[in-house]
């Protein structure tokens, strides 16, 4: 996920002034849906008109998604990057604006050589001139995704929006609170959320197959995207073809450096979110889902450092959640930067059957009568001890499959069900993994009054739970 960047020292111009200095529209013109059938209709036998906003190595993935989905059409992309060398980071690819709309183009041009995918640099202009757009897909880093989302919400705009929902608690409130006013189509991009396996954890866990579960711990060994506490105090030149100021988008300038981006913003307070904003969207979910998590009663988080300015690269978070209806108390625990729980009595992590998690991530859910084990992201779940595993009868499906974490946006998108990941989903599991970040940052175990949003021990939390906004930015 890269993607919004910037060159200009300005802040954002007039909107007569985007439509003026804007650039590339579509070669061919859509009729506007709301014109058919009020906002954010789409016929059942029509596709769905996707912009891609943020273009770089999760936008790119997206992308490639979305060309194989019958129900989609692609219709314009947006990045503050021309281009993007990622080909050193997880992604190892070149993406921005330019490749992808390249890599749209030619797929298309197999089936229709006047659909051309139109090019932006600047995701307002877009959404003004582009009026025949049904869907938005942010893939920007955390800090645009509650103004992307929720200007395009506020448009009429179907959303679906990488993870985690947005970058503050106070952020990810308004951003459910909108798409429930709108009644837009919204999936948060936790894809795991889609597939079979964390249906078979819901089901194997409300069956009881492990009793009642106490103790929860989740991990994943995603952390390194900064050297050092502190800002960079060098200040190379913008690359070409970059557009540092939106990159910035709300947040204050100061002079770009590529320790922020266009990777590596993940690792800034002010840009990302840290491994648990990265990851537990993805591996938390079983949990929340599973046992029903909503406010905790309390967060404690510790690290093996903590900075002002950048994410630390190891951290222990613990959540105490309180009875809910028949299921009791639980500790949910976070752990990132290569720290892991202990492994149980009685299992053999040498045994391949017997392995917690896969690929430095995975989660583990302890219950009274045994242990339910799941690779990262949402993936199949295993029973353990082995001779549970082997004894145990599994329950018919109960809920719903789907074909797949796009396709259930799209069908959401023409008058379907809701997606399942929606935002009022990936709000309350959004919040659960920033507050982590809160209690880490302030230094103490956070008691949690969700219904004031308010540390009842910690005032000093409260300016993280919102953050500030540059003027020309501002969301509500």
């Amino acid at each position: 996920m890269t993607d919004l960047s910037g060159q200009m020292k300005t802040l954002p111009v007039p909107r007569r002034e985007f439509l003026r200095t804007s650039a590339a529209a579509s070669v061919f013109t859509i009729v506007p849906r709301h014109v058919l059938g009020g906002p954010g209709f789409v016929a059942p036998s029509e596709k769905v008109n996707v912009a891609i906003i943020g273009a770089g190595g999760q936008g790119l993935s997206n992308v490639k998604s979305l060309l194989n989905e019958p129900e989609a059409r692609i219709v314009a992309v947006c990045d503050v990057a021309e281009q993007s060398d990622l080909n050193g980071f997880w992604y190892h690819c070149v993406a921005g604006r330019k490749p992808v709309k390249a890599l749209i183009d030619e797929h298309y041009s197999k089936t229709s050589a006047k659909c051309r995918c139109a090019e932006y640099e600047d995701f307002r202009v877009m959404l003004e001139k582009e009026k025949g757009i049904d869907a938005v897909l942010c893939a920007t880093p955390d800090h645009t995704h509650a103004v992307i989302s929720i200007t395009a919400m506020k448009m009429g705009k179907h959303v679906y929006c990488e993870k985690p929902l947005a970058h503050s608690i106070w952020e990810t409130r308004l951003v459910a609170k909108v798409a429930k006013e709108t009644g837009v189509a919204t999936q948060m991009g936790n894809q795991g959320h889609s597939g079979s396996g964390i249906r078979m954890t819901c089901e194997w866990i409300w069956d009881g197959a492990i009793g009642p579960v106490r103790e929860v711990h989740v991990w994943s060994d995603a952390a390194s995207w900064t050297n050092g506490p502190g800002r960079p105090k060098e200040t190379p030149p913008v690359p070409a073809g970059f557009n540092w100021d939106l990159w910035l988008g709300p947040r204050e300038y100061r002079p770009y450096h590529p320790a922020y981006a266009p990777y590596n913003w993940r690792g800034w307070w002010a840009f990302g979110t840290g491994s648990i904003g990265d990851m537990a969207c993805h591996n938390m979910d079983p949990a929340v889902w599973a046992l029903k998590l909503e406010a905790p009663l309390s967060v404690e988080a510790v690290a093996t450092a903590v900075d002002s300015e950048v994410t630390s690269l190891g951290g222990l978070y613990t959540y105490q959640f309180g009875p809910r209806g028949d299921m009791p108390a639980v500790k949910m625990t976070w752990y990132d930067g290569g720290l892991r729980p202990p492994v149980p009595e009685g299992i053999d992590s040498d045994d391949p059957r017997q392995r917690l998690g896969e690929r430095g991530n995975g989660i583990l859910f302890v219950g009274d009568k045994g242990f339910i084990n799941c690779p990262g992201w949402a993936g199949t779940p295993r029973l353990l001890p082995l001779p549970l595993h082997k004894a145990y009868t599994r329950p018919a499906p109960s809920l719903p499959r789907v074909k797949g974490h796009h396709a259930d946006w799209l069908a959401a998108c023409k008058g379907g069900p809701a997606a399942s990941a929606s935002f009022e989903y990936g709000a309350r599991l959004t919040e659960l993994v920033l507050l982590g970040n809160v209690a880490l940052r302030v230094g103490k175990k956070i008691q949690w009054d969700a219904a004031n949003m308010k540390a009842a021990n910690a005032p000093e939390a409260d300016v993280l739970f919102k953050g500030n906004y540059r003027k020309g930015w501002e969301i509500g």
